[in-house]
């Protein structure tokens, strides 16, 4: 047996799996570029943040671009995500607005303050960037737009322009609400939008006769 060293022995650091040190420098990034914007932020304040050097973060990430789109990918994937499980969580269809409207108030007060990469990003003019953004207002309408032709047999492009209204309408309240500084308490807010776009969307008949729901009067 060897013997035991009576020095004391210097602990090397934890090596993670691949995707859980991918997850902590995601994590790291997205702390830095909220509070710095994207062209202010620098690779050695992320890899100073997650604990590593900066060899171990290019590594994983050949540049600062290619961390601000994966983290955006991330996030973008998740509010999409969030409105669409909205829209299949129950087959009621004024519950189903109130997901959705809740979907994007719970995106913009989240802790991580990850909207501002979405909404209020200072890379928005790079058309990497641009498409990513694209994609979530294009995939959150997607969800919508699916809802509203099962349920009515509205065309497809009749559809897509509801669902417009109603993803614009959630999400433009949304960063009204947070960027004006909750003055209204979040229930109470996500309550009136979704009230606003049920009156309007609550008008077009079901498939089959019935209504979606009790239509607004019309003078």
């Amino acid at each position: 047996m060897t013997a035991a060293s009576g020095g004391a022995q210097t602990a090397r650091p934890t090596r993670l799996p691949r995707s859980a040190r991918r997850k902590q420098l995601l994590a790291a990034a997205q702390q830095v570029f909220v509070a710095h914007g994207y062209h202010a932020a620098a690779m050695d304040d992320i890899a100073e943040r997650a604990g590593v050097s900066k060899p171990v973060l290019y590594q994983h990430f050949p540049g600062k671009l290619e961390l601000y789109l994966a983290l955006l990918d991330t996030h973008c994937d998740a509010i999409i995500a969030k409105v669409r499980s909205a829209m299949l969580a129950t087959p009621d269809n004024k519950e189903r607005v109130k997901g959705a409207v809740r979907a994007y108030f719970d995106f913009m007060d989240h802790e991580s303050e990850a909207f501002r990469l979405v909404f209020e990003s200072d890379l928005r003019n790079d058309p990497q960037v641009r498409q990513r953004v694209e994609r979530v207002e294009q995939g959150c309408i997607a969800a919508v737009t699916d809802t509203i032709i099962s349920d009515t047999g509205l065309r497809p492009d009749q559809a897509e322009l509801l669902a417009s209204g109603l993803a614009g309408a959630a999400g433009q309240a949304a960063q009204f609400w947070l960027a004006n500084g909750r003055r209204t308490p979040k229930a109470e807010a996500e309550a009136l939008v979704a009230a606003l776009i049920w009156r309007g969307i609550a008008s077009f008949p079901l498939q089959g006769g019935s209504s979606a729901g009790t239509p607004p009067e019309i003078g």
